[in-house]
């Protein structure tokens, strides 16, 4: 079953941005303070136990603890920071993505299928 890599550093950042040339990555941000965002990362953490796509990689950032990581991958993909938030890269870029009560076992399937 993949898990959710966690992501602390600017460097391993860029190596997930650079990695979505070769495959998908989606990347959870998640707030380890907020009762909606455990609601999110447990409907991510169902569509990693249900069938994932396997030809994709997972990577999580915890928005409070790594706040300047957060902020960067904003900034770095174009896309508003939120929390809870889900942000499928291809490409080096972002592709889709979703925030709070979006962020579905079944939004997640669908998107990376």
């Amino acid at each position: 079953m993949p898990t959710f890599n966690q992501i602390t550093t600017s460097e391993q950042l860029e190596a997930v941005i650079r990695e979505s040339q070769e495959k998908p990555v989606l990347l959870f941000k998640h707030s380890t303070r907020c009762p909606i965002s455990a609601g999110a990362y447990a409907q991510a953490q169902s569509y990693l136990k249900g069938s994932p796509n396997p030809d994709a990689a997972y990577a999580l950032i915890h928005v409070v603890e790594d706040r300047p990581v957060s902020l960067e991958a904003a900034d770095r993909l174009g896309v508003e920071h939120a929390s809870p938030q889900a942000i499928l890269l291809k490409e080096g870029r972002a592709v889709w993505n979703v925030s709070h009560s979006r962020i579905t076992s079944s939004a997640l399937q669908e998107a990376l299928s």
